[in-house]
This record gives structure tokens, sequence and C-alpha cells, in this order.
């Protein structure tokens, strides 16, 4: 029987072939739609790994623009403002807007992250 790490490029660390829970990407996945409902065991390790390479990229974005800003600690503002620079990541814009809406709902204050770009 052959691995997921053997064929798939998926390096092997001390948790297993990934870093995150593959139970739960799968869950996610079944949530989609309706229409999915077989998974291979092949596609959350793909997925997982996608994540990660996603991780890391918005990160990288994120520290770059706190590093601008001389800042040593990456913060919420850091991502939403990677977000906002980036046009790949417009897809979350609509997540930057509804979660300050909520938490300036609960501070008390109107305001959206501010971001100069």
């Amino acid at each position: 029987m052959r691995q997921a790490g053997a064929y798939s490029g998926v390096m092997y660390w001390k948790t297993g072939p990934h870093s995150l829970p593959l139970a739960r990407i799968k869950k996610i996945m079944k949530k989609s739609g309706e229409e999915v409902k077989m998974i291979s065991g092949e596609a959350p390790i793909v997925f997982s790994k996608a994540c990660e390479l996603f991780i890391e990229e918005l990160t990288k974005r994120s520290w770059m623009i706190a590093m601008q800003s001389k800042k040593r600690m990456l913060h919420k503002e850091d991502v939403a403002s990677a977000i906002l620079a980036t046009d790949v990541f417009d897809f979350l814009i609509g997540l930057i807007f509804n979660e300050t809406a909520a938490t300036a709902g609960d501070v008390g204050e109107s305001e959206n992250i501010s971001v100069g770009c």
C-alpha cells in the first residue's frame, strides 16, 4: 500500500505528513455543499498543504507591512492591510469589514480598520 507522502511530495514531521487536522478539513469539505458526498483520503492532504501555503503567504505579506510600520509584532491590522493591498486576497475583504464591525460593536467604536495603502 502506498503512503501519501511517497508520491505527493508531502514531507513527514513529528505529527505526521500534515500539520493541520485532516478530520477537520474533511468536515469543512463535506459542509461545502450537498453535492460533495465522497472525499478521497488524499484530497484533505492536498487541502492541508494548500492551507499551509496560504497561511505562509499571507503571513509574509502581513509581516512586511508590520516591518514598514516599524512594528515587531504582527497585529490583525497588518493582516487586514495585506489583504487589502493584494488582489489575490480580495475574497477576504468582506471578512475583514464584518469582523471589524462586530469588534467595533463590542468595544463601542464605529470605525473600520484604517489602512494606509
